[in-house]
């Protein structure tokens, strides 16, 4: 007797089902897609108990024919494709013709559509995959899709459905996802007779994010914008200082398709190296957008995953766009007259442009940056930052050089790093003036240094603000920088008395292992006996008291790396130095070296600490009348 059997058509539908439908949310997916295949301009979706009673999508779409609507609902029935050759260049988001098929076959569905041009339209009822009436029926132009009793007929897939306010969750987050995605349409989603989200669907996409993701997370987010040819990415990014504990507020776009990439993800997280806390991720929406036969969307039975043909490429221009965004955040408060009123968000204020002295406004969100014109601000969407020597534009250069006209941050120009020269013995470590590099010819806009308060933050007045500056923080990153740019090894100087390092097992290979790279980083470390070693020198910034405690925190951290790559490892280390050789919180510092520090930071140069803490916080003046009560 055979026992290979041939599964009835019934039975491969459910199993196929499966596939596409794994909850209620799946099913809003794959209906929001077709509305939106079908050129609605407005969707609603609306849902009962967590979607496994009652999911009803409606739009304005094209419609179908009552002779189309007979047959939308069979196996492999599509009207986005016709041959193999479409499936080369899929601009469509369903194309598998499963869609339909899949929910029917698991449900009880009802179909009311009708095309704008017709007097009537059609209704079509089905349970587990069988049109139980089909007939002529008034509705509006558009489609109705109502899904109810979601898993009747299949009950070991119903018990493993979670709570209805877990599902009625997963339900909104879906929709949310695909309406974020789609700024042209008006999107509203109604749980239990509730509005739970509505968005605009005027096209742009500041309204769009704003509308469903919220004023809070918006108002942290930097706009980005890059062309390569014939791709584009648009959206935005947070703030460093936004950094969140998850990565559930990142949102990525393939031409209007919702997708997950690693890729992506690890392109705008790479942007965020040494300005994020560890262990926060930034938020992000990004859009995506390249010619249909560069991506392959059909490798996921529900198109959530996507292959580039082009992967490095589309990298470099995501990474990019991310990192010109981090670039040009201001973190002072000397923008504030390019910054939006809070009703309008996202609308540049006009009087950001009026006096002259005052900063130019942010780029509008729309204005994209040429690839062309990219790689002149010396950052090539192929190969990345790069010094352009032979430009004779300004270059940066130390903090001893003058200020006298205002930095573009937009057009700021990589350092030549054979200027950047390492700190001499007998120069004092906690000079700030040689710690960092600054713009040549830069004037900064009027300031007052008002002190230091608590021997940590420095308190200057500009411009009717109060401006915060963490002097630790604003220092370490400046040192930071400087070390990061140097390609020479780093000025050691030799220890008065030696430090002996008694060392565990795993530290010793560690030690063994990177040894050449602390060696260029100015440690000299010589092995004593089996298992000490000898640090003879530290780098010249380093207070000689923190040596061990320096080396200590170095192997701890290429532990917990779990043998990261050479340049992850040279900036773990480099954080370290920077930290120790930092002015410290209680130590009373000169007014010449807070001066330096204060230039540092209001020249945009320095707004994170290379452990992604902010430098600097700004109270402005209404802020501080409404802390003693002046306003309300």
């Amino acid at each position: 007797m055979s026992e290979i059997n041939i599964l009835s058509p019934h039975v491969a539908d459910m199993i196929a089902a499966g596939e596409v439908v794994e909850r209620p949310a799946s099913v809003i997916k794959e209906l929001m897609e077709n509305a939106f295949d079908a050129g609605a301009h407005s969707v609603t979706v609306e849902i009962r108990d967590g979607g496994a009673t009652f999911i009803r999508v409606q739009d304005d779409g094209k419609g179908m024919a009552p002779e189309d609507a007979g047959i939308a609902f069979l196996r492999h029935a599509t009207s986005k494709l016709h041959d193999e050759a479409g499936l080369e260049a899929i601009g469509t988001m369903g194309f598998r013709g499963e869609a339909l098929a899949a929910i029917s076959a698991v449900s009880e569905v009802e179909l009311l559509t009708r095309r704008p041009g017709d007097e009537s339209g059609t209704r079509v009822t089905l349970s587990a995959g069988d049109i139980q009436d089909m007939g002529e029926a008034g509705c509006p132009a558009g489609t109705v899709m109502q899904v109810k009793s979601l898993f009747f007929n299949t009950p070991a897939r119903l018990k493993f459905l979670k709570s209805d306010r877990a599902e009625a969750s997963a339900c909104v987050q879906t929709a949310l996802r695909c309406a974020l995605g789609r700024p042209e349409v008006s999107v509203r989603l109604i749980r239990d007779g509730k509005e739970e989200f509505f968005s605009p669907g005027d096209g742009k996409i500041e309204s769009c994010v704003y509308a469903l993701l919220g004023r809070d997370t918006a108002k942290d987010l930097l706009p980005i914008s890059l062309e390569d040819g014939d791709m584009s990415v648009s959206g935005f990014v947070s703030s460093p200082a936004a950094g969140r504990g998850n990565r559930a507020m990142q949102f990525f776009y393939c031409n209007g398709r919702l997708i997950r990439s690693a890729l992506l993800q690890s392109a705008v997280e790479q942007a965020y190296k040494n300005t994020l806390l560890t262990g926060r991720y930034p938020a992000c929406v990004v859009y995506l957008k390249l010619s249909n036969a560069a991506v392959d969307v059909n490798v996921h039975p529900a198109k959530t995953e996507v292959k580039f043909s082009q992967e490095k490429r589309v990298f470099d221009l995501v990474y990019h766009a991310a990192l010109a965004a981090l670039t040009k955040e201001d973190r002072t408060g000397l923008d504030a007259a390019a910054k939006p009123a809070p009703a309008k968000l996202y609308a540049p204020s006009p009087a950001a442009a009026a006096p002259a002295a005052r900063p130019a406004a942010r780029p509008d969100f729309y204005r994209s940056m040429k690839a062309e014109d990219f790689r002149a601000h010396n950052y090539s969407v192929k190969s990345g930052p790069a010094p352009r020597r032979e430009e004779a534009a300004p270059v940066l250069r130390s903090y001893e050089q003058p200020y006298q006209t205002r930095l573009d941050l937009s057009a700021v120009k990589m350092p030549d790093s054979t200027k950047n020269e390492a700190l001499r013995p007998e120069q004092s470590v906690k000079t700030v003036e040689n710690s960092v590099q600054s713009v040549e010819n830069t004037a900064l806009p009027d300031y007052k240094l008002l002190g230091e308060a608590l021997k940590l933050y420095i308190l200057v007045e500009t411009r009717g603000e109060l401006l915060l500056i963490d002097k630790h923080a604003a220092h370490e990153r400046m040192i930071f920088d400087r070390l990061k740019r140097q390609e020479r090894s780093v000025m050691a100087q030799t220890l008065l008395e030696s430090v002996t390092l008694h060392l565990g097992e795993e530290e010793r290979e560690l030690l063994e292992e990177n040894g050449e790279l602390l060696s260029e980083l100015g440690f000299e470390i010589e092995a004593y006996g089996e298992d000490d070693y000898i640090l003879r020198a530290v780098p010249a910034d380093m207070e000689p008291a923190d040596a061990r405690a320096a080396v200590e925190e170095i192997l701890e951290k290429l532990k917990t790396g779990k043998a990261p790559d050479p340049k992850a490892a040279r900036d773990e280390i480099l954080h370290t130095v920077a930290c120790k050789a930092a002015i410290k919180a209680g130590y009373n510092t000169d007014r010449q070296e807070l001066e330096r520090i204060v230039r540092a930071v209001l020249s945009g140069q320095v707004k994170y600490c290379p452990h992604g803490r902010p430098v600097s916080a700004v109270l402005s003046r209404r802020e501080l009348d409404k802390l003693f009560k002046r306003i309300v």
